[in-house]
């Protein structure tokens, strides 16, 4: 490819990284690197990680994985970076206190299923999948040393979250500067040419930058996204906020979850999420914003789009039926799962364990956050006793709108 078509293709490609950006860092350093991967070169490298700091990924998650898919569909090399060393240490963005750090053990556990779900958005199958343990692990301590030579406390203090803590008076433990440092060493150890990342990463990011050159690289671009508000209308999606919605989620949460978000949130979704995939809905969006239309009508649409998109139209429709049928008729649904639990010669069991057992609670203090606040049923009956025990017998339990057992209880 030569003259005015490379010229051309060059500018679309720039034109579809730019897609949904907030920020776009290098891109005049990129073009000569671009032009020659266009030109027949060697595709631009494109690095994406995420942290198994929680099991689950989100809808959040999706901006940047579908902007790593567009590099792919462009014949660029996506990097997706399980960050198992990095989650050790704890991402210090946006925190106001120190975050715990996790064991290898949990780091493992939640990292088992990251590209499977990784796999609903992308073809892993033509992605490099890579974890930072490789060459982390491997560093010595004299390594390390010297990769934390590269910066000083002054420069890392400029950083907004550790400068607000800082004049605040509230700690910073000396490993959550390690966590930057680390993730920006990442893109020497892969090579890459680009970072992929949320508006709440630019200082890691662009920190990368630096390092990079300190290395002997190229500095590699930079784009940011902006950051999805979670469920709850007010902080960005996040785990630990329990606002998310998980692409690996049942399609009738998925689907019950974008109901019940404000009309202003759906909007701001219907922006961030559609991919330009959704224009035969744009004009029901517009009148949404204008003060008419039909909002019930558009989120519906929203909910089955993104159910279908991580489970499938079928499950979508079956998703919608269920919706009207639990939710909106106070139906019970056609197929409730039964277990058969023994009491093992015990009296009775405990509500918040049998939750727990039944998958309706993660823990046994989420399953205390659901009764206290109203969330579930026995028989029918509002339960407000996180005490309350169980003897034989045969129960229904329904926690929030749409998550249902019956389970038969056996001494």
């Amino acid at each position: 490819m030569r003259g005015a078509r490379l010229d051309a293709e060059l500018e679309r490609q720039l034109a579809v990284m730019r897609e949904g950006a907030e920020t776009f860092v290098g891109e005049e350093q990129l073009r000569t690197r671009l032009r020659e991967a266009i030109a027949g070169g060697p595709p631009l490298r494109v690095k994406l990680g995420m942290d198994p700091s929680a099991p689950d990924l989100h809808l959040g998650h999706t901006l940047v994985l579908r902007k790593l898919e567009r590099f792919q569909s462009l014949g660029h090399t996506p990097i997706f970076l399980v960050g198992d060393f990095t989650a050790r240490i704890g991402d210090p963005s946006g925190r106001s206190k120190t975050r715990p750090a996790l064991d290898a053990e949990a780091v493992r556990r939640n990292a088992a299923t990251y590209v499977a779900q990784v796999g609903r958005v992308l073809d892993v199958a033509r992605v490099e999948i890579r974890q930072n343990t490789e060459w982390m692990d491997a560093m010595t301590p004299a390594d390390l040393v010297r990769l934390c030579s590269r910066y000083t406390v002054a420069r890392m203090l400029e950083r907004d979250d550790f400068a607000k803590r800082f004049a605040a008076g509230i700690s910073i433990a000396v490993h959550e500067f390690l966590y930057p440092l680390v993730q920006a060493y990442d893109s020497v150890a892969l090579r890459a040419d680009v970072e992929l990342g949320g508006t709440d990463q630019t200082f890691n990011l662009l920190l990368a930058r630096e390092i990079q050159r300190d290395y002997g690289q190229p500095s590699q671009a930079v784009i940011t996204h902006p950051l999805l508000v979670g469920t709850d209308g007010v902080e960005k999606m996040s785990k630990s906020l329990a606002n998310t919605i998980g692409i690996a989620e049942p399609p009738e949460e998925i689907y019950g979850k974008v109901l019940s978000v404000s009309d202003a949130l759906m909007l701001r979704w219907f922006d961030l999420l559609a991919f330009g995939e959704w224009e035969d809905l744009r004009g029901a969006r517009d009148a949404v914003a204008a003060g008419g239309g039909d909002p019930l009508a558009l989120k519906q649409a929203m909910a089955r789009r993104l159910v279908a998109r991580f489970h499938g139209n079928r499950e979508a429709e079956r998703a919608a039926e269920h919706f009207a049928r639990v939710v909106q008729r106070k139906e019970l649904p056609e197929e409730i799962a039964e277990v058969r639990l023994a009491l093992g010669g015990e009296a009775a069991i405990g509500l918040l364990d049998l939750l727990r057992r039944l998958e309706l609670a993660k823990s046994n203090a989420e399953a205390r956050r659901l009764i206290e606040q109203g969330g579930l049923r026995v028989d029918g009956a509002k339960e407000s006793d996180p005490a309350r025990r169980l003897g034989p017998g045969r129960y229904l339990l329904q926690a929030g709108k749409r998550r249902l057992a019956r389970v038969q209880l056996e001494p």
